[in-house]
């Protein structure tokens, strides 16, 4: 069985049993999960959406 790896939306680092990860709809569209990792969400790093080009944190 292949498992999906989980990586980080701004870093793009493998978060697969990392604690402090946030996994979330794109507040805009609503169609692409956007994940982040502890050290993304405390710095503030930027993401984007892969479906609609969205960028955050705001």
């Amino acid at each position: 069985m292949d498992e999906k790896q989980i990586i980080c939306s701004s870093c793009h680092k493998r978060l697969t049993n990392k604690q402090g990860a946030a996994k979330f709809m794109c507040p805009n569209c609503g169609k692409a999960e956007i994940i982040r990792c502890k050290h993304c969400r405390e710095i503030a790093a930027e993401y984007k959406c892969p479906e609609c080009g969205f960028t955050g944190p705001n």
